[in-house]
């Protein structure tokens, strides 16, 4: 006769860390929850992440950025000490929950709402943080146009495009670039 050991239900919490620190902290919880034998408790520890891109010296690059910072997704038992022992860990803060501290399990629909961005912002190309305004002037950096100087006419946030009035041959034309084609001037590269 096999005794069946009851099974243990997890829920999702979030833990409150050191703003900043998030990847260090969830390191931690793993090290210590593996360090304990208590990986029968925790299924996951999450930090809910977006891609965005920056433009800097003319050069796309990609960085990842906390969707919520300061806060860790946390899939667990919290029977017995495993709260104490995960409140206790470097860099915790506590868990987000009620009045007097105690961890309050999100609700299913917000668990996968936050999973379901998650994945929607890893599939879908990364954000583009930029910041152009009619007006500016910007220095084409890709493309036929390279190095051709113009002002912004239109900005198409939803098609992530730029209307730019260059100057070729004396006459002023208007191109259509993507945000990744151009460059702010006072962005450039000194050299």
């Amino acid at each position: 006769m096999t005794s069946e050991a009851p099974e243990i239900v997890k829920k999702w919490y979030v833990v409150r860390a050191v703003s900043g620190k998030e990847k260090k902290v969830k390191q931690y919880i793993e090290l210590e929850i593996s360090r304990l034998g208590m990986n029968d408790y925790v299924s996951q520890v999450l930090i809910p992440t977006e891609k965005i891109y920056q433009i800097k010296n003319g050069k796309k690059i990609t960085k990842e950025r906390s969707f919520f910072p300061g806060y860790i997704l946390i899939e667990a038992a919290l029977i017995g000490e495993m709260a104490h022992t995960i409140k206790n860990i470097s860099g915790v803060i506590g868990f987000l929950g009620d009045k007097n501290g105690d961890a309050v399990p999100l609700r299913m629909a917000e668990v996968n709402r936050i999973l379901g961005k998650v994945d929607e912002l890893a599939d879908s190309d990364a954000e583009l943080e930029v910041s152009y305004r009619v007006g500016d002037t910007v220095k084409v950096v890709d493309g036929p146009f390279n190095s051709f100087n113009g002002t912004i006419e239109e900005i198409n946030e939803e098609k992530k495009k730029l209307k730019v009035m260059v100057r070729i041959f004396g006459r002023k034309t208007p191109l259509e670039l993507s945000y990744l084609q151009v460059v702010k001037e006072n962005e450039q590269k000194l050299d």
